[in-house]
């Protein structure tokens, strides 16, 4: 079900796991063709171009439905994007994301700003002084930015290579950015680790390979950050104890790319067996999606949403 507002959107966004109450879901109904092998943005999509692999379009569309009837269970305010035909538009947390009551447009890959342009009806409905654009050396995309109380935590990439990258998506200038735009707050950035053709090596976001759930809780993949401190940062954060490492093959699956609708909630793929049974273990909730078709594009559940409003 998808629901629109004619009323002002009231925007919020402290942490990645508040009772989430509106959120934008992305669409595959119009995907395109499979993609050339040069005009792939990740190793993983490259993978399964090469292996004959790709996803259709008609098995994508029924994963994200399956997420969508999810959040109307639990009664979520549902937007989708304006469909543009044969445009991968999945991906909707790339685009933007929201701290606190700020909606924050994200500098992109030039070649996807069509997307934003397919949201505006919902950026419409956000009070415009509340929606930002940073400054244009300021590269970021929503996967490397998350809010977790009086942290923001952001994944970058700051070597000198960096414009070698296809897969380097935030650099330091947008760490800055948002130090400055959110003075309040810890703006803590992490270096990760950056292929452009071993997905197995490679932290396309931050969620590729960390994220919080719970309240003290969060989902690690060690490999995946540079720096052994600034992982070390996160251990010490959250407690060993409350922490679920996952291996090179679940990170390559996108284990840490579940999506939280609660606290006590989380949607997460069915396949992902350890994490589920530990998930439930802890007390969590875990709603069982298929999603292993979309996954091959090196995104899972938390990069095809985009939350409004959480609790």
């Amino acid at each position: 079900m998808t629901f629109y507002f004619t009323s002002m959107l009231k925007l919020s966004i402290k942490n990645e796991t508040g009772l989430l109450k509106a959120v934008v879901l992305g669409t595959a109904k119009s995907n395109g063709p499979t993609p050339k092998v040069e005009d792939c943005y990740d190793p993983k999509s490259k993978e399964h171009v090469i292996a004959g692999t790709y996803p259709k379009v008609e098995d994508m569309v029924l994963e994200m439905e399956s997420v969508a009837n999810v959040f109307e269970k639990y009664g979520v305010q549902v937007f989708r994007p304006n469909q543009i035909e044969n445009y991968n538009q999945i991906f909707s947390r790339d685009i933007g994301f929201v701290i606190e009551d700020k909606f924050i447009r994200a500098n992109i890959l030039p070649d996807r700003d069509r997307e934003i342009d397919a949201i505006q009806h919902i950026i419409d409905q956000m009070n415009p002084e509340n929606v930002v654009s940073l400054p244009q050396e300021a590269h970021v995309e929503g996967g490397d930015v998350m809010p977790w109380n009086e942290y923001v935590f952001v994944g970058t990439y700051s070597g000198e290579d960096y414009a070698d990258y296809i897969t380097a998506r935030t650099n330091m200038d947008a760490v800055i950015a948002l130090q400055e735009l959110f003075p309040e707050k810890m703006v803590k950035s992490f270096e990760l680790r950056k292929s452009n053709t071993d997905a197995k090596n490679n932290a396309l976001h931050l969620d590729c390979c960390f994220q919080p759930i719970g309240t003290d809780s969060a989902i690690i993949h060690r490999n995946g950050f540079l720096v052994e401190k600034e992982y070390q940062f996160l251990i010490d954060l959250f407690g060993q104890e409350n922490v679920f490492e996952i291996t090179k093959d679940e990170m390559y699956a996108m284990n840490s790319n579940v999506f939280s609708i609660s606290p006590e909630v989380i949607i997460s793929e069915k396949n992902f067996t350890r994490l589920n049974t530990w998930l439930r273990k802890q007390g969590f909730t875990v709603e069982e999606v298929p999603y292993a078709e979309i996954s091959k594009q090196e995104g899972l559940l938390r990069c095809s949403t985009l939350p409004l409003i959480r609790e």
